[in-house]
């Protein structure tokens, strides 16, 4: 039996608006990057950044395509997946990226901020209206 574990949890902003497309079998998938501070701080006092590529895939590529932007914080899991590649010069390559399993939303859009009664905010990203809840 193996007991192999591939997971990852991160929570960052965009640094970028989701790039949305489709495969040729018409499958979305949507790509951005998150900035993720890190725990500790460099020899000057200052934390550094890693920017994290993220991949999203289908029902939940669209909707992130749809609802998130540049700065929005997310908290995102998933897993790592390296994918090998030749480029131009002919130079082997790796890329890293996680590709999200879930994706949270931690903030309100700039727009939406305040404006807690918007029930359209909620039917967007398919959020039952309190009148739903039985309690």
């Amino acid at each position: 039996m193996s007991w192999l574990l591939n997971k990852v949890i991160l929570i960052g902003r965009l640094t970028r608006d989701p790039e949305l497309r489709y495969t040729g079998s018409g499958i979305p998938v949507a790509n951005f990057s998150l900035a993720v501070d890190r725990p500790f701080a460099n020899k000057q006092g200052e934390r550094e950044t890693d920017f994290i590529r993220i991949v999203v895939w289908r029902k939940l590529a669209e909707v992130c395509a749809k609802n998130l932007g540049k700065g929005r914080l997310v908290a995102v899991d998933g897993r790592i997946q390296i994918n090998s590649y030749e480029a131009q010069d002919g130079s082997k390559r790796q890329a890293t990226d996680v590709v999200a399993e879930n994706v949270r939303f931690l903030d309100w859009p700039k727009d939406k901020v305040g404006a807690s009664n918007d029930t359209n905010f909620g039917e967007e990203l398919g959020i039952p209206d309190d009148s739903e809840f039985p309690f």
